[in-house]
C-alpha cells in the first residue's frame, strides 16, 4: 500500500478499514472495469464486480478513501471480496474527482451521479435497483455517508436518463467517516484534507470558514428518520477522525428516528487496526440483514 512512499498523509488516506486487508478480486465470475459514468473528467470511472447469480443481486457500491485527494478504486476490502466470491454480491467500486481538480462537491457529485448510473444498468448488470448500498472507508466513508444521507437527486424530468434514476441507497458502512466539520472548532484536526476538500489552505482556523460550506459537507446536516440503515465503525484511539464524529451522528440518527449501529474498537486508531475478522464479520451481518441477503445468498 505504500505507506512509507506516501508518508504521513497516508494514515488518512487509506482505505483499509480493518487488518484483514485489500486483496484483489481473483475468483470473481466477471470484471469490467474503467466504465465511464459521466463525461466531464477522466476520473469519473467505475469498476463492476458482478457476483455469479440466477437471479438479480444485491450490490454495494465501493467508495476509496484518500483523503479526497489520492487513492484508487482498483482494489477491494476483503470483505467485499470474499462476498463477490461467494456469489451473494455484486460491487461496484467508483473513483471520483480528487480536490486538485475541483473541491466539494465535485466528489458527492460524482459519487451521487455513480450510484444513478449503477441503476441506470442494474438490468444490464443483473443487480436489483432496490438493493443497493454503499460503504467506504475514511474519506470514503465520509461520501458513503453524505450519499446515503442525502436527499434523493432523481430528476424525472431531466432530458438526461441518468439523472430520473434514484440515487438513494438501501443502507450504508461507514469506516472510520468524517460526519460533521463543526467540531473543527471543537476539536483539534491537524490533517490539512478537511480544509482542502472546501477549497482552504491547511492551517485556515474553522471561524473563517464558511458555515454554509461546513454544513452542506456534513453528513449529519441532511440526518432524517427515513434515511436508510447506517453502520457506524469507529476506532477510540482515532486522531485523524476523532470519535466524536460517528458517536455524533449516532446520536443524531437516533434523535431523528432513524435506524443507526455503532461498533466502537477499542484501541483501534484510524485504520480500526487489530479489530479484523470480527469488524468484517459485523459488516458481513449488517449488509446482509438489510440487503435482505439470506445465508445462502437469496432474497
Amino acid at each position: 500500500m505504500m505507506i512509507r512512499q506516501l508518508g504521513p498523509t497516508c494514515l488518512f488516506l487509506c482505505a483499509a478499514v480493518f487488518n484483514s486487508g485489500h486483496v484483489a478480486v481473483a475468483a470473481a465470475p466477471e470484471l469490467q472495469k474503467d466504465i465511464a459514468y459521466d463525461d466531464d473528467h477522466p476520473a469519473q470511472r467505475l469498476d463492476v464486480y458482478l457476483a455469479k447469480a440466477d437471479q438479480p443481486t444485491a450490490a454495494m457500491v465501493y467508495i476509496h478513501g484518500g483523503g479526497w485527494r489520492a487513492g484508487s478504486k482498483d482494489r477491494l476490502p476483503g470483505w467485499l471480496a470474499t462476498a463477490v466470491n461467494e456469489g451473494w454480491l455484486s460491487v461496484v467500486s467508483i473513483e471520483y474527482r480528487f480536490t486538485d481538480v475541483a473541491p466539494h462537491p465535485a466528489q458527492v457529485n460524482d459519487c451521487v451521479r455513480a450510484i444513478q448510473f449503477v441503476r441506470s444498468r442494474a438490468k444490464e448488470w443483473n443487480i436489483d435497483p432496490r438493493r443497493i448500498g454503499v460503504t467506504g472507508g475514511s474519506a470514503g466513508a465520509h461520501l458513503s455517508l453524505w450519499v446515503a444521507l442525502h436527499d434523493d437527486a432523481a430528476d424525472a424530468s431531466s432530458p438526461d436518463p441518468i439523472a430520473r434514476h434514484s440515487s438513494r441507497t438501501t443502507c450504508a458502512v461507514s469506516f472510520a467517516g468524517p460526519t460533521d466539520w463543526s467540531l473543527l472548532a471543537e476539536i483539534e484536526h491537524k490533517h490539512p484534507a478537511y480544509r482542502q476538500l472546501l477549497g482552504y489552505e491547511p492551517g485556515t482556523p474553522a471561524a473563517e470558514m464558511s458555515q454554509a460550506a461546513k454544513a452542506d459537507v456534513s453528513p449529519i446536516s441532511f440526518a432524517t428518520s427515513d434515511d436508510p440503515p447506517v453502520l457506524l465503525v469507529h476506532g477510540d484511539n482515532d486522531v485523524i477522525v476523532p470519535l466524536r464524529h460517528a458517536s455524533k451522528l449516532h446520536e443524531r440518527l437516533k434523535s431523528v428516528g432513524g435506524t443507526t449501529e455503532l461498533l466502537v474498537v477499542k484501541g483501534a486508531n484510524h485504520g480500526v487496526a487489530g479489530a479484523g475478522k470480527r469488524v468484517s464479520q459485523r459488516a458481513v451481518a449488517f449488509v446482509r440483514k438489510h440487503l435482505k441477503i439470506d445465508q445462502d445468498g437469496s432474497e
